[in-house]
């Protein structure tokens, strides 16, 4: 078992988060709420648990039950265990890329009041552009799969939304007889994407907005009346929009295991935590911006502004913020046809874990790494019984 750090967000929750809650009571929506008290509630007396015993060492704990909040830093960690062997079936002996799609601030800043439409959109206008760049014959004249993944935080936890596309480096050719494979280190061609990316997402936010599917409330009242709100895109129209492509990884398992930390990762582990205090939270965060060898900094922030930076950052329920698409959207079929392009056979079937995810929950003793077992369960609220004495052998 991993020993437990020394200051995580739900003890800042516990510390602070009536206090924060009574403050800004009417600016809380329901789910925030519900992410608070998961936290809160995460891995403590409040949840219940079971009793472990290692037959190795003879050694008996007390393991608490996890919220399993999608938001909780404590939580992510075997969700992406089960992610991860759930999709080893799913590679392909290429070269995989990383290409990341921005929005820019003045359009971020509309999504924060429409998040599930304009996230959604976002998701969509990406994996288009990559789709029809891709069916390009200018470009590479192929069918392209995509595993996307959101994030809305930056580093320093502000409003930064973002999605991280894992793309194999070649596709399906059009009339599905063989497989093309890119250019060795080079995917597609950035400037083309942005310029398609920005015009996809404007033509959708326009039509929205048209359609009466867009609310703008507070500071972003102004964008109801359309003399603003058409201001506001002719400024975008303007702009770089950022698409960033890396450099292949090293190797298709290598895409997997980068890509089980970006799925699940939150806004902020517990492992950036770094103090909290009379001054207010201390963290860790990478300055992107900064010249010099020291991107890694800490950042102090009061707790009210962390803990609404935090917040800003909690998804729709039932948002989905891991997609596939293209090829990847019925990976049973397409993943067949492409590994029988590439000419590697099929990978055995194994039970997915994401479908099973108990199979995936194993205790380890801490003093011998020995598997324990459950020896008993109790309620939420009520403490557990003294184990039982243990005759030695």
């Amino acid at each position: 078992m991993m020993s437990r750090p020394q200051l995580e967000l739900a003890d800042i929750f516990r510390q602070y988060g009536d206090a924060w809650r009574q403050r800004h009571q009417g600016h809380i929506n329901r789910l925030q709420y519900k992410v608070m008290s998961a936290i809160e509630r995460c891995r403590s007396l409040a949840l219940g648990g079971h009793l472990l015993h290692c037959e190795n060492c003879h050694h008996v704990e007390i393991a608490y039950n996890s919220c399993r909040n999608r938001h909780c830093p404590k939580c992510q960690a075997s969700a992406a265990k089960r992610w991860l062997i759930a999709r080893q079936q799913d590679l392909l002996p290429v070269e995989y890329y990383h290409v990341v799609f921005t929005l820019p601030s003045c359009i971020a800043k509309m999504t924060l009041q429409n998040q599930t439409i304009l996230y959604t959109t976002l998701f969509q206008t990406a994996a288009k552009t990559l789709t029809l760049i891709g069916r390009d014959p200018k470009h590479l004249g192929a069918r392209l799969g995509m595993t996307m993944v959101l994030h809305t935080w930056g580093s320093a936890l502000m409003h930064h939304p973002h999605v991280h596309c894992v793309v194999p480096g070649g596709g399906l050719s059009l009339d599905g007889e063989h497989w093309v494979s890119c250019r060795p280190g080079f995917f597609l061609p950035v400037r083309v994407l942005s310029r398609l990316f920005r015009r996809l997402f404007l033509e959708q936010l326009t039509k929205h907005y048209a359609h009466h599917d867009l609310k703008f409330h507070g500071q972003q009242s102004s964008l109801n009346e359309p003399k603003c709100f058409n201001q506001a895109v002719s400024m975008a129209r303007k702009q770089e929009w950022v698409v960033y492509a890396k450099r292949p990884f090293a190797g298709p398992k290598a895409v997997l295991t980068y890509l089980s930390r970006y799925t699940h990762r939150i806004a902020i582990s517990n492992s950036r935590l770094v103090a909290i205090n009379d001054q207010g939270v201390s963290f860790k965060w990478k300055d992107y911006r900064s010249q010099d060898n020291y991107r890694h900094k800490v950042m102090t922030l009061s707790v009210d502004e962390f803990i609404r930076r935090f917040l800003l950052h909690v998804l729709p329920s039932g948002f989905h913020r891991i997609r596939y698409y293209g090829l990847f959207a019925n990976r049973g079929e397409n993943l067949a046809k492409a590994r029988a392009k590439i000419g590697i056979p099929l990978p055995p079937v194994t039970k997915s874990m994401e479908d099973a995810p108990s199979l995936s929950i194993c205790y380890h003793c801490p003093n011998c790494d020995s598997v324990m077992v459950i020896m008993g369960y109790f309620e939420s609220g009520y403490q557990p019984r003294a184990p039982p004495i243990l005759e030695a052998a």
